[in-house]
């Protein structure tokens, strides 16, 4: 879904989560429960709501989960590629951007991104269609890569795995971190810049 300009210019800025009260339960109950612990009735009761008026919005219980899973992707998505485009013509500032841009994703929506790991439960042909989705982000960062190596910046022999293991990594954040932790969101970015700038092969951390 495209932002605003405004949106896109301040990707590391975050507001709170704009969910519905439907949606604000059912993340909860996720989220403490993973998919399968969590039962309609707990969601309903969680926002007040009867069974059949979640029906009526929500076709089933996945439904629920995959619209949830896809307001978090979209939202990293646009954040992703709005940080690699204002890393310009330098592969490492790019990279640099992208993976802080996931990392404060990771931490600023940490309940909403844990939700990614249940994603074993969907039926495989939702699992398929937003595994899809999720990919453009993979795209994004082996294109940096790519280019960082083409260029000499990177020195990864093996671009693809490259990549996919700094997402995981990445991504890994969200099922840890707890606000109000020793690391706020924003020394979490700086480390896992570093160590991912490493990981591709560049020895330190491009100046803003």
């Amino acid at each position: 879904m495209p932002q605003p300009a405004s949106a896109v210019a301040d990707w590391r800025h975050y507001e709170s989560l704009d969910l519905t009260p439907l949606m604000a339960a059912a993340m909860e109950a996720f989220y403490e429960h993973g998919f399968h612990g969590t039962t309609v009735r707990d969601i309903a009761r969680r926002c007040g709501q009867t069974v059949p008026s979640i029906y009526y919005h929500h076709e089933n219980k996945e439904g629920l989960f995959v619209a949830l899973l896809e307001k978090g992707t979209s939202e990293v998505t646009w954040r992703v590629r709005a940080a690699a485009a204002e890393g310009g013509d330098r592969p490492e500032s790019r990279f640099a951007n992208v993976i802080e841009a996931i990392a404060l994703h990771m931490t600023q929506r940490a309940r909403l991104a844990s939700l990614d790991s249940e994603i074993r439960h969907l039926s495989p042909p939702v699992r398929r269609r937003y595994a899809a989705q999720r990919k453009e982000i993979e795209e994004v960062l082996a294109e940096v890569i790519g280019d960082g190596v083409r260029q000499g910046v990177f020195a990864a022999s093996h671009q693809a795995e490259t990549g996919r293991a700094i997402l995981g990594m990445c991504q890994a954040v969200a099922r840890w971190y707890r606000p109000g932790g020793g690391l706020t969101p924003d020394e979490i970015a700086r480390q896992y810049v570093d160590i991912a700038l490493r990981t591709a092969g560049a020895p330190a951390r491009p100046h803003r």
